[in-house]
């Protein structure tokens, strides 16, 4: 946008050409318009809201436009700054807006060009000429001002729906995850409920015949060895059956590659993925872990405009922390919405808390608490400190690979 403006304006601007105003306003003029641009460009963030952090720079770049190409008297390829603007309206104002802006530069256009065209002498002479060569310049202008308006809006519709469709990966991908861990819980617990109903009941039954046996023996009898040591035995294995039940039952999800999964094949931004190997918790933890993580990548993709997003969980001395931060433009001041409201809830309806910042890109933390005495079945699986110690966690990146961490 930068070059196709100095080149458009160069003539002028570069006092190649005369202008009707004096020079030094018509560059700053010049000046004026790129900024307007940018600063509307970057606030924009949905182009159905009306803002005036958004909207006022745009009219005011407009109006800029319009006061370059009437102090340039229509020389020249001044008239593409008009189109300049038309293509950046469909990011800042809806499309109707841009047709409003079309008809609106024809008629600045058109005021520009009749000053400057001189008149044939005497004026009546030669006037189809004159008309001629004007309907040219308008219809030329006006065909490219549409075609960059078109333009504009599919290339914006066409990022959309780019957006749209990360989003429902994600949401895809965390469904999926979440189904696949539960169907392994439910697993788990199927196969326990079958040990510990036909197993466990049939070697109670074995070792409860096993010791009538030894008890209606006569005394002395050869038997008796034998019969003791198969009670020895079942008893042995009913122990273990029951402990393999136990471990069954009690047995959590593993965290890193639930995660891993939801931003998985994700076209962008670049996820990198922080998590502790040995980290597990149980299906609600592990439920809340995932929407979070959910939340913040769509949130990065609707918003951050980033290409790069770090995202961490570990374990600490009092529970999980869990840490993201992107590479976008962030916000001077984070008002959340219905998805990070909603993710503070979530942590806080577990005694946790959750921070968002919008300095240096947009950055989340939050702690969800886990007593030690939770650690096994209902928290961090405990470990020889009370919870999981932290192996050195491999980071993984949903892309391509990358050094940095959130650092």
């Amino acid at each position: 946008m930068l070059a196709v403006m100095v080149v458009a304006a160069g003539p002028a601007l570069f006092a190649w050409a005369p202008t009707r105003i004096p020079h030094p306003l018509w560059v700053g003029l010049f000046v004026v318009m790129l900024l307007a641009l940018l600063a509307g460009i970057w606030g924009v963030d949905e182009p159905q809201r009306l803002s005036l952090r958004v909207h006022g720079p745009f009219g005011v770049a407009v109006l800029a436009s319009w006061a370059l190409v009437l102090g340039a008297g229509g020389r020249g390829i001044v008239a593409i700054l008009l189109v300049v603007t038309v293509s950046v309206c469909p990011y800042i104002a809806p499309l109707r807006a841009g047709w409003w802006l079309i008809a609106l530069n024809q008629l600045v256009l058109i005021a520009a060009f009749v000053p400057w065209r001189p008149l044939p002498d005497p004026p009546w002479a030669d006037a189809s000429e004159v008309l001629i060569e004007l309907s040219m310049f308008g219809v030329f202008y006006l065909l490219i001002q549409a075609a960059s308006l078109l333009s504009s809006a599919a290339l914006l519709r066409e990022q959309q729906a780019r957006r749209a469709l990360a989003e429902a990966h994600v949401e895809l991908q965390a469904a999926s995850a979440l189904l696949a861990e539960s169907t392994r819980t439910n697993e788990r617990l199927r196969i326990s409920r079958e040990l510990h109903d036909l197993i466990g009941h049939r070697l109670t039954v074995l070792t409860l015949e096993l010791e009538a046996a030894k008890h209606r023996a006569p005394a002395g009898a050869a038997a008796i060895p034998h019969i003791e040591r198969a009670d020895a035995v079942a008893r042995e294995l009913l122990s273990s059956v029951r402990a393999t039940v136990g471990e069954l039952r009690g047995r959590d999800g593993a965290l890193h590659e639930t995660l891993q999964r939801v931003v998985r094949d994700l076209p962008g931004p670049r996820v990198v993925l922080e998590v502790d190997e040995t980290l597990e918790l149980d299906e609600e933890r592990t439920v809340l872990l995932v929407r979070a993580v959910q939340e913040i990548v769509t949130n990065t993709i609707r918003h951050a405009h980033a290409r790069e997003l770090w995202i961490e969980a570990r374990a600490t001395a009092s529970g999980v922390l869990l840490r993201s931060r992107d590479d976008g433009r962030g916000a001077r001041e984070v008002v959340p919405g219905n998805g990070l409201r909603g993710l503070q809830e979530r942590f806080e309806a577990f005694g946790g808390s959750a921070v968002f910042e919008g300095a240096g890109g947009f950055s989340v933390t939050a702690r969800l608490p886990v007593d030690a005495g939770e650690a096994s079945g209902a928290g961090i699986r405990e470990g020889s400190s009370g919870l999981a110690s932290a192996a050195s966690p491999r980071p993984t990146e949903a892309g391509a690979a990358v050094d940095r961490g959130l650092g």
